[in-house]
């Protein structure tokens, strides 16, 4: 448009205008997010009966969050967007699938190290018992950049093998019964060893943390271009699939990387046997160095891990060294140069497949805005996530487990000196067994009559260690009312964060327009939040009850493959590309933080496995929803031929 053209608006109203824009767009995240948190908040307070911790710093993170989301996403639809549909379009269009293919391995790899959720497994890694999970620890520690690498590589090789699919007109039933049954074989293998076992979690939810707000829109434009142009699909429903695919290779990658490592790895023992002379050379390289494996070895197993190094003196860390917080402008910082290697790569290499097929964008100014944006969008959220959700979902993930268990949890210790022995008095049960107890005054002054245990006492210093003990939330009687609860924290967890997901928001309108408005938005949405409440109700069970993460994936996967068999081609894979599309930057670091804090909780090896279930029940529902409106679309059609008989 030439500049004597062009509307002038003057100052005053262009900055009006912007921040109307700019508000609107803020409030519809934080309406998107508020239900999420006030059901945690709310949760935590009323039943848990405590407050967030560090509060301020929570609530600034989660201000964070709502900003980086609106930064990113708005940043997403001018910058990234733009250029993945024209790289979709055109690319098809003028290249060969061998080029296609080599630029959908570029695209997989680089949307990855773009996605926000990935940022979630950078901090996973310090929850993890080196001892019983050798394998699991190192690879979410020493080899975390290999884990990334292999997640990465695994969405590439996966729209590699979708754009063949678009190219040639496969069916995404084949790939269908060729992966799944392939990942259940993989993950029936590894089930039968100590420690791959630890990582099926891991790599389940690992398939799951791929597909965000990055990954899914770019690969779905793609993949849409791609179909379209080849002329072998029906509609634009062909392009749909992909995201099954960046689900599922992401899986396969993991667990081949696991097997590769776990040729040098310990097998897991107690702390005594797995620190001990004979095993130190295989386990000191899990850690940077000597201090670092005693610093693990104290933060995690307390004073109990003095014992383990007999001939080492251990330097005794701060007893609230899980409560030693990074400045949140070193946070800041730290995910502002992350976002930067994240989000510029992929950018130039779209920018340079557009430059190599010779087109060129027409408002090039919107586009370096919305990378800027997508880039300081990023690093808000990443850093919102680090300091607000993750926290929020470990403080209510620990304590979960106490809700319905019959078990008081350690809060502290006291040293009792001197401790006079013939205080101690002697109480009888109903079955007439003694107890031995004695008197300790509470804060308050008043006498409380407390357990004493003789192992505490230590009879050289005179001393007694009285251990500061909360009781349980319920009483044991309430013990199956508590697990009711446990069971609905998670599924409002599961429904609510979803409805949050702005990939799923996406995902839905994209399905209505495509359907010409026959299936709703609203319909996929909920259906897909539906099965993903169930999803972490199931993953809840695994954590609570101990149950192999193997047993608790075989079920939903086999009921999903003949489910796939009797529905049709394109809602096989819109339904597929939703339970990938459920797990994204808001859904992913909440319930890995409580599904890690309440495997801390219960001393279970991992805490993973509890994202990994969302994806296998969102599918499943989103099948029977589309078996559903089938059968009742072919109920109207018969109607609709009596009727017109009759006539």
């Amino acid at each position: 448009m030439p500049p004597s053209s062009r509307i002038r608006i003057p100052r005053h109203t262009a900055w009006v205008m912007i921040w109307n824009y700019a508000k609107s767009r803020i409030l519809g995240q934080l309406k998107s997010v508020s239900f999420i948190l006030l059901y945690l908040i709310g949760f935590q307070v009323l039943v848990l009966g405590s407050t967030p911790t560090h509060a301020l710093r929570i609530a600034g993170g989660i201000a964070m969050v709502v900003m980086g989301l609106t930064f990113f996403l708005e940043g997403l639809f001018l910058g990234l967007m733009p250029v993945g549909e024209r790289v979709g379009v055109k690319l098809p269009s003028r290249c060969g699938i061998v080029l296609i293919m080599f630029f959908g391995l570029l695209l997989g790899i680089g949307s990855t190290f773009a996605e926000p959720a990935m940022a979630s497994l950078r901090v996973a890694g310090s929850t993890v018992t080196a001892w019983r999970s050798p394998l699991l620890y190192a690879m979410l520690n020493q080899h975390s950049f290999a884990l990334v690498c292999a997640v990465a590589g695994g969405v590439g090789i996966a729209v590699t093998f979708g754009m063949i699919r678009f190219f040639y007109g496969l069916s995404i039933k084949l790939f269908i019964f060729i992966l799944i049954p392939l990942l259940l074989l993989l993950s029936g293998y590894c089930a039968m060893d100590s420690n791959l076992q630890s990582i099926l979690g891991l790599a389940w939810d690992s398939g799951a943390v791929t597909t965000g707000a990055v990954t899914v829109p770019l690969i779905l434009a793609l993949g849409i271009g791609v179909s379209r142009a080849s002329g072998k699909q029906e509609d634009a429903a062909g392009g749909f699939g992909i995201i099954m695919l960046a689900s599922a290779f992401p899986v396969i990658a993991v667990l081949l990387l696991g097997m590769f490592l776990n040729m040098e790895m310990p097998a897991p023992a107690d702390g005594a046997a797995f620190f001990s002379s004979e095993n130190i050379e295989k386990v000191l390289p899990l850690f940077e160095n000597k201090t670092a494996m005693h610093q693990h070895a104290l933060r995690i197993a307390g004073p109990e891990a003095h014992n383990w190094f007999p001939n080492e003196t251990l330097t005794q860390l701060d007893t609230d060294i899980r409560e030693q917080l990074t400045p949140i402008s070193e946070v800041l910082q730290q995910e502002g140069i992350l976002a930067l290697r994240a989000v510029l790569p992929l950018t130039v290499l779209l920018l340079l497949v557009l430059w190599m097929l010779r087109d060129r964008l027409r408002h090039m100014d919107e586009v370096v805005l919305g990378i800027s944006l997508a880039i300081v969008g990023m690093a808000l959220l990443t850093a919102g996530i680090r300091t607000g959700l993750a926290p929020l979902g470990d403080q209510v993930g620990r304590p979960l487990p106490r809700v319905f268990r019959s078990v008081p949890k350690e809060e502290g210790r006291v040293t009792l000196h001197p401790f006079d022995l013939t205080e101690v008095r002697t109480a009888f049960s109903t079955e007439g067994n003694p107890e031995k107890f004695f008197y300790l005054k509470d804060n308050e002054g008043n006498p409380q009559a407390v357990p004493y245990n003789p192992q505490q006492y230590d009879a050289e210093t005179g001393s007694y260690e009285y251990i500061l003990e909360s009781k349980p939330l319920f009483g044991p009687e309430l013990t199956l009312a508590g697990i009711g609860l446990v069971f609905l924290f998670a599924f409002g967890l599961g429904y609510g964060s979803t409805l949050a997901e702005p990939a799923l928001r996406a995902l839905g309108h994209t399905v209505e327009e495509i359907s010409v408005g026959t299936i709703r938005s609203r319909n996929v949405v909920l259906a897909v939040s539906l099965g993903v409440g169930l999803g972490l109700m199931a993953g809840v069970a695994r954590l609570l009850y101990d149950i192999p993460t193997f047993w608790m994936l075989l079920p939903p996967y086999l009921l999903l493959l003949p489910l796939t068999y009797f529905s049709e081609e394109d809602f096989a894979g819109i339904a597929w590309d939703s339970g990938g599309v459920t797990t994204g930057s808001i859904t992913v670091p909440l319930v890995l933080a409580t599904g890690l804090g309440i495997g801390s909780e219960l001393n279970i090896s991992d805490g993973f496995g509890v994202l990994a279930m969302a994806p296998a029940y969102a599918i499943a529902s989103v099948l029977i929803f589309g078996l559903t409106v089938r059968s009742r679309q072919k109920k109207h059609m018969r109607e609709a031929d009596l009727e017109d008989e009759d006539e």
